[in-house]
């Protein structure tokens, strides 16, 4: 069996029953204590590393020199863990097995005093989001670190994006391998539900850390020659006859406590052109489709359409509303359960797509509660998107901004997934892979969080499943952009 070098912060005494676990395991040869010139324990094997976080490009490519063994495993978590029944061998073992150069494994974890299973996802091809969660521990083999690194040079001299830079070039030649086994146990600090952690990455606190991201997310890009220069098609011109200008989409199942808002803040917009309200309700069992059908008799320009088909999801919704005669040159996105920020949204949007040739157009929204009271992060710009390399970082993060809205012509001609997750994602890469998208940085959009949301508190099963449906709708993006790059 090799031997194995630990590596991890320093931080305080609460870690001495994780550094005592490592430190009397036969396979551990040294351990790693990176720290900023505090007086550390003294156990055996232990050796001190004065330097900055492990997610520094310097402190890295400093620590890879200085370890010797074959392999190393990093904790770059601040986190209580309890080893699993010969969990380092286990490690050790599927390493050489398997010859991957980054494993990682499912983890128990204790929240509040209970101790649940923590299952991980399989990395693929559309893994490359920054916030993949690979658990707390991580095996390195160094043979591929310093083979990968070599070849594509050392980690980047970024601050916050290293282990991000090295697990992307690793990925490039060596698999990163998930071991479906729980081989040890954290105790969890972050008790926040899914729908808390979502907007994390879109903190403007956090600006400095997404340009670095992004640009270790677009070399990584360049290396699979799935990058694209910023030359985009001309969106086509409609031949086609459209009742109205625009039409605004609100799919719908089961919002009788929202839906009347929602629909009042469609059709109070104030416009120079002719708009409808397409509101598709997929059969809804709680009193909507009554609320709807009041509101249809009052307003004309509401469209109250009930498919008949059973097995759609919100993308399904959407196809059915925009196939329909009833939709506009464009189609615009309003969630049941959210609001125009005013009566002047849709003219905004509308003013876009004139101004720009735009396949698409997307907005900012603020995050408020159901009595419209601000809560953070506040506003969602996504100003991380630019016009040259939006449609690469896009690739990177997990959503895009809202609302929405579309080229109906081009909309007709995708389509958009039958899903009720990530639709509107895989839309937006497929059409960002040939045309311009259109920005609106202005709050024209109010997204109202309460306990009905659909992602407000996500089992985790649940949450994997949509994390893993989004990287392989970055999957098949990147397969479609590499053959783009070879065949132009």
């Amino acid at each position: 069996m090799s031997a194995l070098t630990i590596v991890l912060p320093f931080h305080s005494h609460r870690f001495s029953d994780t550094l005592q676990q490592f430190s009397a395991n036969t396979s551990v040869k040294k351990i790693l204590l990176l720290h900023e010139g505090v007086e550390l324990p003294s156990l055996p094997k232990i050796k001190g590393i004065k330097a900055a976080a492990l997610h520094s490009g310097k402190t890295l490519n400093a620590v890879f020199k200085k370890i010797k063994t074959d392999y190393a495993l990093f904790l770059p978590q601040t986190a209580e863990i309890q080893l699993g029944q010969s969990a380092l061998e286990r490690f050790l073992a599927v390493a050489e097995s398997t010859g991957a150069g980054m494993l990682y494994s499912d983890f128990y974890e204790i929240k509040k005093e209970q101790r649940h299973e923590h299952p991980l996802n399989d990395y693929q091809l559309g893994s490359i989001r920054d916030n993949f969660d690979f658990g707390a521990l991580l095996l390195f083999n160094l043979a591929a670190v310093r083979a990968s690194l070599k070849k594509y040079r050392p980690v980047a001299n970024v601050a916050f994006s290293g282990l991000y830079d090295l697990r992307l070039k690793l990925s490039r030649h060596y698999s990163l391998f998930h071991i479906q086994e729980y081989l040890y146990t954290k105790v969890e600090s972050d008790l926040r539900l899914s729908g808390e952690k979502q907007f994390d990455y879109v903190d403007p606190r956090h600006r400095a850390v997404q340009v670095e991201m992004e640009k270790v997310a677009t070399q990584h890009l360049k290396r699979l020659g799935a990058y694209l220069a910023p030359r985009f098609k001309k969106a086509p011109k409609s031949s086609q006859d459209f009742p109205v200008e625009a039409s605004i989409i609100i799919p719908v199942r089961n919002r009788v406590h929202t839906i009347v808002e929602a629909a009042h803040s469609a059709l109070t917009q104030k416009t120079d052109f002719p708009f409808n309200v397409i509101v598709v309700d997929n059969h809804s069992t709680d009193g909507t489709t009554e609320k709807l059908k009041g509101l249809s008799a009052q307003h004309p320009a509401l469209k109250h359409v009930i498919p008949g088909r059973r097995d759609l999801g919100i993308g399904g919704c959407w196809n059915e509303a925009v196939a329909s005669a009833r939709c506009g040159k464009f189609a615009v996105q309003l969630d049941s359960d959210d609001i125009y920020s005013g009566t002047d949204t849709l003219q905004k949007i509308v003013a876009e797509f004139r101004r720009g040739d735009y396949a698409m157009v997307i907005g900012s929204y603020r995050l408020v509660n159901m009595n419209l009271q601000e809560i953070p992060p506040g506003l969602i710009d996504h100003r991380e998107w630019t016009p040259n390399n939006g449609r690469n970082n896009a690739l990177r993060i997990n959503g895009l901004g809202a609302p929405r809205a579309f080229n109906t012509t081009l909309l007709r001609e995708v389509g958009l997934p039958n899903v009720s997750y990530g639709e509107d994602y895989a839309v937006a890469l497929r059409l960002s892979r040939e045309y311009q998208i259109g920005r609106i940085y202005d709050c024209v959009y109010l997204c109202r969080r309460w306990e009905g949301n659909t992602d407000a508190a996500l089992s985790l099963e649940k949450n994997n499943r949509n994390d893993y449906y989004k990287d392989k709708i970055r999957s098949i993006e990147i397969l479609a952009r590499q053959q783009i790059n070879r065949t132009s």
